[in-house]
Order: C-alpha cells, then sequence, then structure tokens
C-alpha cells in the first residue's frame, strides 16, 4: 500500500507519526505522574506542561521534517528524475553535485554512473559509426530513387497501413491531410480490387505481382495499380506486407472509351449500311475496309484497359466469396486456366448479374468456363430460370458505388466482349461472355525488396489501452489565439507534427493561420506575432479544423497543457461535424509525473531539462511549440516506461493523481 506513495508522501507521514507518538507518549507519562502525585491541585501545572511539550515536540518534528524534506527527500526525487533522463532520454550532461550536498556521496556516485553511462554510449557509438553512415547512405540512396519515381508509390502492412510513400501519391490521392504514416489505406482507396488481389496472391506461394485498377475515396480518380506482396526471409507472418505503384489513367481511359465507342458506331453504322448499298467495286472496297479494320481492331480491344492474368479458380472462388456473404451459393467448375482480364470488375459484374437475375427467380447458378479457340475462353453463368431479357438493363447501372461513372457495359466494353443470352438445357438459360486467355509470363527472378520499417512488423492492438506508448501514433499540436479565454477567444493559427513508431516524422506537418473571424487583439499580437493581415485570406476556423480533424484521425493526441487546447477545437465539434474523441495527452502532467509537482512545468522549464533547444524565432509559434512539445514528449517516453507506466491505460491513470495541477493552470 505504501510503496504506492511518494517518497516524499512516505517521508511526511513517517514524521506525523513520530510527532504524534512523542505527543502520546508524553501525554501518557504526565498522566501517569499526576495519579501518582494524588494532589488535584496540580492539575493545571500538568497540563500546561504535557501543552508545552506537544507543542515542543510538533514544533521540533515539524522543523526536521521541513529541512528533510528541503535537503534530502526533494533532491531524492530530483537525483531519481534526472538518472531517468540520462538513462532514457540522451541527456549527456553531467549531474549537478549542489543538488545533493546533504546525501554525503549520493550524488557524486549518481554523476559518476551518468557519467560512465555516457563513456559507453559514445563508446558504441564509434563502434557502430561506420555502418551507421553506410546504412544512412543507401537509405538516402533509396528516398531519392522513389522521390524520382513517376508514378506513386505506396508500401503497407499486411493491415492496410501506409509503411512509405513518395511524393507522387499526394498528387495521386489529392487528400494532403488522410496521407500518412500508419494511416490506413482505405482512408484514400475504395479497398475492393486491393483486398481481392492480395488475398488471391497470398494464398499462393509465389513472388508475382498483379494489374488491378483502383478508385480514390477523394475524386473517384482511377488509378491503375501494381500490387506486390513484400514475401521476406524469416518473416513470422504468413500475411506480407505488400507495395502498390499507381498511375493516374482517369483521362486516358476516359478518351479511349470515346474512342472505342466510335469506332464501334462507325462499323455498326457502316456494316448496317451496306446492304443498301448497290453492287459496285466502291461498295467491295468499303467493305473490305470494314472487315479489315474490324479484325485489326479485335486484336487491340483489350489492350488500353489495365488487365491481369487472373486464374479461372481463383475468380469462381472470389465471386462465390462475395455472393456468400449476400446470402447466395454458386458453384463453380473452371479448369486451371488464366484469363486475361480486370479481375475485380469481372468479379462485381457477375455478381450484379447473379444478385439481379436471382431476383426474378434464378435458382441453381453455376459458372461454367467453355473453350472457343485457344486464344478465348466462354464464361458462362448458368441458372434454373425464364429467359433473362432484363440483362441489358442490369447492364445499365454502376458496377459498384465508388465507380458512379463505370457501368456493366463499361466493363464489356474495355474487355472487348459481349453479354449473349442462350438456352443451357431444359429449363436453364445462361448469361455468356468471352475473354482472351492470357499468355504465360517466363518466370524472372524474385526481385529483392530492401526496406527498414517497423510498422511492416507491427501488430494491430486490440485494446489501445494495454498498448505500449512506443506502438503508438501520435499527434502532438499547439494552438495560437486570439486571447485566453475560450468562450469568446478563437483560434488564428494552428499546427502539429507526427509522432509514429517514437520517431517525429519529419515531411508530415499540419501548419495553417487560421481567420478567426474577430480582430487579434495588440497584446496577443504581442506574443505570437500574428497580425491582422496575415490572417485575412487564411481559412475559416471551421474549415482549418475540419483538415486538421482527417490529420489527427486515428492519432492520439498531444499538446503542452492539452484542456486549453482543446476547449478552443470542441467547442466547434457541432459545426464541422466531427468529435475529437481520440485519447489525449498532456506534457505537463508527464512533466509532473516524472520531476514531481514542486517542479516548474512550462514548456521552457521542460525543454530545459531535456537539453532540448527552441529556436528563438520559433518561440511562441504553434509549429515551434509543436515541434518542441514532440521533442520532449518522444523524450519522456522512455522515462515514462522506466517509472513503471509502460502503456496507454497506465499513463491516463497516473494522470488523475496530478489533475489538479492542470486546475490550477488554467
Amino acid at each position: 500500500m505504501f510503496t504506492r506513495l511518494s517518497l516524499r508522501l512516505r517521508i511526511f507521514l513517517f514524521f506525523a507519526l513520530l510527532a504524534l507518538g512523542g505527543s502520546a507518549l508524553v501525554i501518557a507519562g504526565l498522566t501517569i505522574g499526576y495519579i501518582r502525585l494524588g494532589e488535584a491541585h496540580a492539575l493545571n501545572s500538568f497540563v500546561m506542561a504535557g501543552l508545552v511539550a506537544v507543542f515542543a515536540i510538533g514544533g521540533l518534528t515539524t522543523w526536521v521534517w521541513v529541512l528533510f524534506d528541503e535537503h534530502v527527500a526533494r533532491p531524492v526525487e530530483r537525483l531519481a528524475a534526472d538518472l531517468r533522463a540520462r538513462a532514457h532520454a540522451d541527456v549527456d550532461q553531467g549531474i549537478d553535485h549542489a543538488i545533493g550536498r546533504y546525501l554525503g556521496d549520493l550524488a557524486p556516485a549518481a554523476d559518476a554512473m551518468a557519467t560512465n553511462l555516457t563513456q559507453t554510449r559514445n563508446a558504441m557509438a564509434m563502434a557502430v559509426g561506420r555502418e551507421t553512415a553506410r546504412l544512412a547512405t543507401e537509405k538516402t540512396r533509396l528516398e531519392t530513387l522513389l522521390a524520382e519515381v513517376p508514378d506513386g508509390v505506396l508500401f503497407c502492412t499486411p493491415h492496410h497501413a501506409i509503411a512509405l510513400y513518395n511524393g507522387h501519391c499526394r498528387e495521386l490521392l489529392g487528400e494532403a491531410e488522410g496521407l500518412g504514416l500508419g494511416r490506413p489505406v482505405g482512408g484514400l482507396l475504395r479497398m475492393g480490387p486491393i483486398l481481392q488481389a492480395y488475398d488471391r496472391l497470398a494464398a499462393k506461394d509465389t513472388d508475382e505481382g498483379t494489374d488491378i485498377l483502383v478508385t480514390t475515396r477523394a475524386g473517384a480518380r482511377l488509378l491503375e495499380a501494381r500490387l506486390r506482396l513484400l514475401r521476406l526471409e524469416g518473416q513470422e507472418t504468413d500475411r506480407p506486407g505488400y507495395v502498390l505503384t499507381l498511375r493516374d489513367v482517369t483521362a486516358d481511359l476516359k478518351v479511349q472509351a470515346e474512342r472505342a465507342h466510335l469506332l464501334n458506331q462507325l462499323l455498326d453504322g457502316v456494316l448496317a449500311l451496306l446492304p443498301e448499298l448497290p453492287e459496285s467495286p466502291a461498295r467491295s472496297r468499303l467493305a473490305g475496309l470494314a472487315a479489315t479494320t474490324a479484325a485489326q481492331k479485335a486484336r487491340t480491344d483489350t489492350d488500353w484497359w489495365p488487365m491481369e492474368a487472373l486464374s479461372a479458380p481463383d475468380l469462381g472462388a472470389g465471386l462465390a466469396d462475395r455472393l456468400a456473404r449476400k446470402g447466395l451459393t454458386i458453384t463453380s467448375d473452371l479448369p486451371d486456366t488464366a484469363l486475361r482480364c480486370d479481375g475485380f470488375a469481372i468479379t462485381r459484374l457477375f455478381e450484379r448479374l447473379a444478385l439481379d437475375w436471382t431476383g426474378i427467380g434464378a435458382t441453381t447458378l453455376t459458372l461454367t468456363l467453355a473453350s472457343r479457340t485457344p486464344e478465348t475462353a466462354i464464361l458462362s453463368l448458368e441458372g434454373a430460370a425464364a429467359r433473362p431479357d432484363a440483362a441489358l438493363d442490369w447492364l445499365a447501372a454502376p458496377l459498384s458505388p465508388g465507380m458512379v461513372g463505370f457501368t456493366g457495359a463499361d466493363v464489356l466494353l474495355s474487355h472487348g466482349t459481349t453479354l449473349t443470352v442462350e438456352p443451357a438445357g431444359p429449363g436453364r438459360h445462361a448469361l455468356r461472355l468471352s475473354l482472351p486467355r492470357a499468355n504465360p509470363r517466363a518466370t524472372g527472378p524474385a526481385r529483392v525488396v530492401m526496406y527498414d520499417f517497423d510498422l511492416l512488423n507491427a501488430a494491430i492492438p486490440e485494446n489501445l489501452a494495454a498498448t505500449a506508448l512506443k506502438s503508438l501514433s501520435f499527434v502532438i499540436f499547439d494552438t495560437e489565439t486570439t486571447g485566453l479565454n475560450p468562450q469568446v477567444d478563437e483560434v488564428c493559427q494552428i499546427a502539429a507534427v507526427r509522432v509514429v513508431n517514437g520517431k517525429i516524422v519529419p515531411g508530415e506537418r499540419f501548419d495553417m493561420l487560421v481567420n478567426p473571424g474577430r480582430t487579434i487583439p495588440a497584446g496577443s499580437t504581442a506574443v505570437h506575432h500574428i497580425t491582422n493581415e496575415m490572417v485575412a485570406d487564411a481559412p475559416p476556423v471551421e474549415q482549418a479544423l475540419d483538415r486538421f480533424h482527417a490529420f489527427a484521425q486515428g492519432a492520439v493526441l498531444v499538446a503542452h497543457n492539452a484542456p486549453f487546447d482543446m476547449s478552443f477545437l470542441r467547442r466547434r465539434e457541432i459545426q464541422i461535424g466531427k468529435r475529437f474523441d481520440q485519447p489525449i495527452l498532456d506534457t505537463v502532467l508527464c512533466s509532473a509525473i516524472l520531476y514531481g509537482q514542486s517542479a516548474e512545468h512550462t514548456l521552457d522549464a521542460l525543454c530545459a531539462r531535456l537539453h532540448i533547444e527552441i529556436p528563438e524565432a520559433d518561440r511562441h509559434t504553434a509549429i515551434g511549440d509543436a515541434l518542441a512539445t514532440a521533442q520532449a514528449f518522444r523524450k519522456m517516453i522512455p522515462m515514462l516506461e522506466a517509472a513503471d507506466l509502460p502503456n496507454l491505460g497506465a499513463l491516463i491513470k497516473a494522470f488523475d493523481r496530478h489533475s489538479r495541477l492542470i486546475e490550477h493552470l488554467n
């Protein structure tokens, strides 16, 4: 029980008990003496002596306790915090001996230990310096190469979170606030084609990749993507990470589709017009030209659409899985042959046809594949029902909610085929289309993938409270305001940086001036140097907080004196229609836990203790204070873990014991 109390509180209780015990003994002695004396007139003298003795014991004990607290308890707490800083926060300065001048040899011994630790670290740093330099050079080369790749590149974890991206991704995905390390890919791209391709490749023990077509959530842009799994030696999980290379084909596919439509209309018109023309050499030449064009067109009908080599059994399994989730059963009898197609589009097309066909009475659905030529195969969806003459109407509907302008008819056009309705036996009909067979690819050497990203092996925590602090993603932010009253003042600047895997991510910053919709007082401008002219054309508060919400989504928020900053954010939650409901940590309380409540807990004092330099030009700017807070918090994480606060839940519980400090500050 008493081990959970702080050292100073335990010492206080010790002296209090000593004072109470001494007073009790004095009172007991005087009482016994008075009883044995037996003189009633001496009572006043005994009472007076008892009071003097009790007050003397209390005063002497209090005086000794104050001296002990000042010269022993506080220095011990300070030495413990300084030792944690040097052990866990890369602080290499010596310990001031004056702190423990009344503690005998404790302070010099602690200083000697800290010095020895620094020397050991320096020796180790020199031993690995050359190797570190080599790795840094390779990392720089990798970053340079990825930055110059003309396509967008995403390295993703098995849980579909981003572990690496290059600059072109910002242009392609169109959501700078939603793009970041550790963020879900599903927040940027519609995951249907990615999940289907990933599951298919993960089930195979090969190094092959696949081409798919995906759409962005912002703007519904069509992206051609190449997905390849990152199978690495020594990997403990069966579900590896993967890499996506992205290229915007929205405009190209639209132009190609329009050209294909126009060419089809021209050929159909010419073929319809030929019987009406009289026999003549010109008619013969026109018929020959139409036949030649149609033949050459057939060989290029599918070259303009992103295709993959898809195993027919994989296509059948994917369709069966999607229909099973919607309560439908389909059997498939597909030979082991590869088809050249857009796997997601064909699967979604047959899923839509099956759902609509069963809606008008079709039963016992079967998917089969018949061979017409060595180059093509016929994929057939059979069912027991009347002729599905509504098929053409079904083809006019959007293929997927994320592809509003992409219908079943567009799928047929991109694959250079048509959908036919044919009898398939007594009481049965079939919906059939032909697909080209895929040419076998020569198997090349496995690609070597070099990476150094801890996120690729990170597990998704089931219980956020039990998650280690170093495993969490943090957004450290700061605001500048028009004043100190959250009820009437407004934000005029907000900035934040991201800490992932215990490291500050240099390229992921949020720094925005905000138009507060009111005049910034001269006194506030003198502090943060933000003028009314600077924010005149800035986004309004609601727009700025909406964008910050996107930047901070999914991360733990951290601020210095967080209740003050959060009060400005939360008063606008109704206007932006979003809540800042993630966990919130306060570096003021972290400092109180590590250094005791009697220490100074300003950002300047905290940075001084942790030897963090804040450039004078950045002081009292949102981005400068956010960076300083991030550096301080990053150094405090291992110190908090060493103080038996290893996870988020334990730290938040510890905050409750120091909450009155925040009340005092605000």
